[in-house]
């Protein structure tokens, strides 16, 4: 049977801290699970490396916020409504997703 508990995704690099047994039975005990690169792929999470640096340097960086709600709030903010829509990606030739998207329909 298939485990269907909620989870929520933490991701890391490979450092010692992260891999420690301690560490990840407490990720585990909080239904929390582990995201890090294969030894030898430092690529592997280099996406999610890359958006996390972006959400932190265009969004939260430097701001307070009252309550974990709030902190949700914004950062649904920031991906429905700034990066997947607006915000110019270098992958998509420095257009926003709306615009490439606009490009491909005409």
């Amino acid at each position: 049977m298939q485990d269907l508990t909620p989870f929520s995704l933490f991701n890391s690099d490979r450092g010692v801290e992260y891999a420690a047994g301690g560490y990840r039975v407490l990720l585990a005990k909080h239904h929390i699970k582990p995201s890090m690169n294969r030894p030898g792929h430092c690529t592997d999470n280099a996406h999610i490396e890359s958006f996390f640096h972006s959400l932190k340097g265009e969004w939260i960086s430097g701001v307070e916020y009252a309550t974990v709600s709030a902190l949700r709030q914004a950062i649904k903010d920031y991906i429905v409504h700034f990066y997947n829509r607006t915000r110019l990606h270098s992958s998509l030739n420095y257009l926003s997703p709306n615009d490439f998207e606009r490009q491909l329909v005409q």
